[in-house]
Formats: structure tokens, sequence, C-alpha cells
């Protein structure tokens, strides 16, 4: 028997399939400087605990929250934007793969033809009369095309589209954080809104008590007629807060409604009349390892758009070398149906090879080299910048938490001082040794610390939510404060 590999398309074969897959043209996957020399744990930490991912939110004990969180992360239209594009990615990613795998293509074709012979050669030999010749022909095949990836062109692309797809993913998830982050910060302001128009109310009624008694202090010569002034523009611009709170307490439930997919008169259900959560105070384990940007979304998409860049340009070099397909058919030809799967008889078998190799193209590779080129630079420095940057918001976002606490600490024990004081001057007015001016003065003085006191506890809350959304997740659990977002306890002698 003839020896095959004399066959040059055996010898072609035998070739490509030796060096496929040895050679790979993508630059070696480095880290960027800045990104090398990241410090080994983030300052600014107190507590010594291990860190484990949760979901965070729970920690606030208010089962509204959860609920609204998860009706977010079911309807929000963001993610189910981002969601799409994931698909869309993941497809893409496929379609890259598909290029190293034989493309197999399976056929039935039938001809007919029927035309003169007349000035053909069948008529234009002497003696011949005129007719028409005939033809029909039937045939099923069986094709095969497959390109051998001796560069890494194909294995490039591909992996540059799986990286793709992971970064889809991670801004997935960096789209979940956002929008859960937005959402608790939505509810918190509701929460700290209705504390403060009804802090404004009560505040309203003292001064208008307020009012009253420095007119009968006024019409009896006891205060002049500034004080009385002082006092009705105190009233009247307090008066004057309450519609602007309100209006932004509306704005903010429907921004609210956005972000779990309802409209705004919709919202009533979902949130309720009372919320009550917990204000966590939680210390920022000590040591945080910097591992744990790796777990941010956009950290995690920047190093696999990276990634995708550095293959893009292997992908790209490669195409500056030849390539080799190869081919095959098989099938059957008859000139009747029957016939056509009669294949051991009228079988057909064709086998082909192709070496292509670029010679000119009008600059078209070189450039395609450069723009792989920029995009990897590029990638580089935006990966770069990004570990950089969720470096110093982690750091940023523990020293807020932890001036946050320390502010509402301050303004707790001023709370302590404005009831005791408040409470003295209840038991002074009913002992009928103190005024009920001076009461009410210091009623109202309450009333602001525990506004303030209010806006505190939102921002510890919104800054403990920056420090998660910083890191990606949550610390361990630690011992709570008091819930100091339900209502101011009533004084003695106050209805």
């Amino acid at each position: 028997m003839k020896n095959r590999f004399h066959n040059p398309i055996y010898l072609l074969f035998a070739i490509a399939t030796a060096t496929s897959g040895c050679a790979s043209l993508a630059p070696q996957s480095t880290a960027p400087e800045i990104a090398a020399g990241v410090p080994s744990a983030f300052d600014r930490t107190e507590s010594d605990g291990p860190y484990q991912p949760a979901r965070w939110w729970t920690a606030f004990e208010d089962p509204v929250l959860n609920n609204l969180l998860d009706e977010a992360l079911t309807r929000n239209f963001d993610l189910a934007e981002a969601s799409a594009r994931l698909r869309a990615a993941e497809a893409r990613a496929r379609i890259s793969k598909s290029g190293l795998f034989p493309q197999v293509n399976a056929g039935l074709n039938s001809n007919y033809s029927d035309s003169p012979t007349a000035g053909t050669s069948f008529g234009s030999f002497p003696g011949a009369t005129a007719g028409r010749l005939q033809n029909e022909t039937y045939s099923s095949s069986l094709a095969f095309a497959y390109e051998l990836d001796i560069w890494g062109k194909l294995r490039n692309d591909a992996r540059a589209g799986r990286a793709d797809a992971i970064a889809a993913a991670a801004d997935l998830q960096a789209a979940r954080l956002a929008v859960l982050a937005q959402s608790i910060t939505s509810y918190f302001d509701i929460v700290d809104a209705r504390h403060q128009i009804a802090l404004t109310t009560r505040i309203i009624d003292v001064l208008g008590d307020r009012v009253e008694q420095t007119e009968n202090r006024y019409s009896r010569g006891l205060v002049t007629s500034f004080e009385l002034y002082q006092v009705r523009q105190d009233f009247r611009n307090v008066q004057a807060s309450l519609p602007q709170r309100e209006s932004q307490l509306a704005a903010t439930e429907g921004q609210l409604a956005v972000l779990v997919g309802r409209y705004s008169n919709n919202m009533d259900e979902l949130l309720g009349k009372t919320l009550t959560p917990k204000l966590v105070f939680e210390p920022v384990p000590a040591g945080l390892p910097i591992d744990l940007l790796a777990q941010r979304p956009d950290v995690f998409a920047a190093s696999q758009r990276l990634e995708s860049a550095r293959y893009n340009l292997g992908a790209r070099r490669a195409e500056r070398f030849p390539s080799l397909s190869l081919s095959a058919s098989t099938g059957s030809q008859a000139g009747n149906p029957a016939d056509m799967f009669n294949i051991f008889d009228n079988w057909v078998l064709n086998l082909g090879a192709g070496l292509t190799a670029p010679l000119f193209q009008g600059g078209r590779i070189r450039a395609n080299i450069e723009v792989a080129d920029a995009q990897y630079a590029e990638q580089t420095a935006v990966y770069a910048r990004t570990v950089l940057t969720a470096y110093q918001e982690v750091g940023s976002a523990i020293e807020r938490y932890e001036e946050e606490r320390q502010r509402y600490q301050f303004l707790f024990s001023q709370l302590d001082e404005a009831q005791a004081t408040a409470q003295l001057q209840s038991r002074r007015f009913a002992n009928g040794v103190g005024s009920y001016v001076d009461y009410l003065d210091a009623l109202r003085a309450q009333y602001q610390v525990q506004s303030s006191l209010s806006s505190a506890a939102r921002d510890v809350a919104l800054a403990r939510l920056g420090v998660h959304r910083a890191l990606g997740g949550s610390w361990d659990e630690f011992p709570r404060a008091p819930d100091i977002m339900a209502n101011p306890p009533a004084l003695q002698g106050e209805e």
C-alpha cells in the first residue's frame, strides 16, 4: 500500500497537528506596579476578628428593610439590564470559542437542466440532428472544515471572550451592590425624614405655646416687642420647614419606588407606618487583609478586562502568520433520488488543505496590533487606577465610619443632658418655682438634639453601608447599640 504521508494533504495535517497549540503570542500576565505594591492590610481598624461576607443588611434587624431589598434585587430594572448584558457576553464567549471546534454541515441538493444540443459539442459533429440535452442529479453531502490553531489566535480569542463574560458577571454584581446601597440609603433617608417631620411637628406645637406665652407677657409689659418679633419669626421659620421636609420625604419615597420597580403610590404596603431599624455599632476588625479588594466587583471586572485585552493582543499578533485550514466532504451523487442513498456505489470524497499567508493588507494587520496593544495599555492603567481607588475608598470609608460613631456618641451625651434639663424644668413648673416658658425652651432644646441625633444615626448607618460597599461584603457580628431610631420617649407632663 502507498505510504499515506507521501500525500501532501496528510503531511500538512500531521505537521499542523504537531504544532497546533504550542504557540501563544499573548504577553505575560503581570500586575501593574501600583497594584503589585499595594499594602498588605488596611489602616484605621480597631478590634480583632475574622472577615466573613454575608447578607450584612440583616444586622439592622428590620423586616421591612429585608423585604424591601429582596424586592429590589428581584424587580430592579438596572439589574435586569445588567443581567441581559451578561447573557449577551456569555453568548459572545461561546461564539468566540466555537472557532476551536470543527465546523460540520450536512446538505441535500438536486439539479435539473434542459438545454438544446445545437451549438454545443454534442450537435457539432457531421450528421448530428438537433435535439435537447436533459440532465438530472441528486446529491447528499457531509462537509467538515477545521482551522488549526498553530499560533494561538483562536484560543486567545476564546479566552478574551471568556474574560469579557466574567467581567460582565462582575458588573452584574457591582450593579447589585449599587442597587442595595441606593435602596438602603433611600430607606434610612425616609426613616430620618419621618422622624424629622414628627419632631418638627412637636417643635411647632412647643413654639406655638411659646408665642402665646410671649404675647401674654408682652401685653403685660414684661417683654419687648423685639423679643416677641423674634419668637414669632422663629415659629414661622419652623412652620415653613415642615412642607419642605414633607416634599423631600415624598421625593425620596419616589426614588425608592423606582429602585424596587414600583409606582410611588404603591409604596405604602411595602413601607408600612412604622420603621424601626436598629443602629449597628460594630467596629471594623483590625488587620483586614488586602485580599478583600479582590472581592470588590469593580476590581475583579477590571482584572478580567485586563486579561481580555492581553489575550486579544495575542490573537491580533497571530494574524501576521500563515493559517492552515483543513476541509473534507463526503456524500453520494446519483441521477435519481433512490440511487442517492446507494452510498456504496455512488460515494464521493473530497479532501483539501489550504495554507494562507498574509502578504499585503494595506497596514490593516499592523494597525490592529497597535489598537490591541493600546487597549492593553489602557486596561492596565484602568486596573491600576481601580485598585488604587478601591484601597483609598476602603480607608476613607473606615475613617468616616469611626468619625460618625464618635459624633453620634457626643450627640447622645447631649441628649441625656437635654432630657434631664427638660425634666427638671417640668418639675420646677409643676412645683410652682419655675416658669412655663423655661419648660417650653428646655423641651424645644431636647427636640432639637433629638433631631440632630436622628440625622447622626442615619449618617452612622450610611457610613457603615459605605464600609460594606467598599469591602464588597460584611464583617463578624458584634454587640449592638440601643435602638435610637425609634420614637423619642415622652417626657413627664408631655401629652
